[in-house]
């Protein structure tokens, strides 16, 4: 099973994608409870004490996403299953840098650098519970990990909305899509391969873990996968550049908080839906129960990481 056809599939729907997000993302946000989405009681200290520093280069957000996912690991806390996706993007992300493979070498550094730290301070704010601060999407993926009561594929892909469908519009209007707009797109696009194998690999892995109990797990995960893949990946990794052409094409002030609430809102419903049921309720009954009865959680996540840890 593979999310790869989706996830790099021409940009010919995404008008009609983006108006379904739209649609079910204010429906998400209408029905949504967000009662079991709370932050742990007491923050961790050392948890907060890892995020509390800004980000500066592309080596330090890697190594500060590595140590919080080794610390979240460490405590079974399921906070990190993102982080196994994310940390190995900026760690390929950082390779090619290195190896020349950006055309605009300057920029990626920034622009990996700001997206870190969008991820970081909604950690941050979720483990200090200041939950104002917290993006929608964000505190629904953070608070459905830390209960741990999803299945593992639904963390990911939960930190995965929250960080594409939300901060990476964010990330582009700081970092700005001007000048050498062109080539920066290229090296904009050029992401969605590093994460459509880091996708990939996550997906291949999940289904081996979950075949021992699952019969015909290959249309059992792909019902799901459906679902899933429409979360973001490159429809939404384009949306992002195309809300940043926007903002960069106007002096329009008020365009801005518009904008701003369209994204967080068609984010956090997308989260609201993919945590919900849905119309697979008896397909998530199933994996949920094999997760709970057939599958030890933490052998598998660091399975993962060691599979993700072997993608080029």
């Amino acid at each position: 099973m593979s999310v790869s056809g989706t996830a790099r599939r021409p940009f010919g729907g995404l008008t009609d994608l983006v108006v379904l997000k739209q649609v079910r993302g204010l429906l998400g946000v209408i029905r949504h409870d967000y009662s079991r989405c709370e932050p742990p009681d007491i923050p961790d200290d050392e948890l907060v004490s890892a995020v509390a520093a800004p980000y500066t280069s592309v080596d330090d957000a890697f190594e500060g996403l590595r140590h919080l996912e080794a610390l979240l690991v460490a405590r079974g806390d399921r906070r990190s299953v993102f982080l196994t996706v994310y940390s190995r993007m900026t760690r390929q992300i950082r390779a090619g840098i290195g190896r020349g493979d950006f055309e605009n070498p300057a920029w990626m550094r920034a622009y990996t650098v700001a997206f870190a730290n969008y991820y970081r301070r909604a950690f941050l704010a979720f483990e200090a519970g200041d939950l104002d601060s917290v993006p929608g999407p964000w505190r629904i993926a953070f608070g459905t990990a830390y209960r741990g009561d999803a299945l593992v594929i639904q963390d990911a892909f939960l930190g995965i909305n929250a960080h594409i469908n939300y901060d990476l519009a964010l990330t582009l209007r700081d970092v700005g899509i001007d000048p050498d707009r062109p080539s920066k797109y290229a090296d904009h696009c050029a992401v969605n391969e590093i994460l459509a194998r880091l996708v990939d690999t996550q997906q291949s892995t999940l289904a081996a873990m979950y075949a021992p109990g699952i019969e015909d797990i290959d249309t059992t995960l792909g019902r799901l996968d459906e679902r899933l893949s429409l979360l973001g990946l490159t429809e939404g990794r384009e949306h992002a550049w195309r809300v940043a052409v926007v903002l960069s094409a106007t002096r329009w002030s008020p365009l801005w908080p518009v904008t701003h609430w369209m994204l967080r809102t068609t984010a956090t419903g997308w989260a609201a839906f993919l945590r919900g049921p849905g119309a697979d309720s008896e397909l998530l009954e199933r994996l949920e129960r094999f997760e709970r009865e057939g599958m030890d959680v933490t052998d598998s996540i660091e399975a993962l990481r060691t599979r993700l840890d072997s993608v080029d």
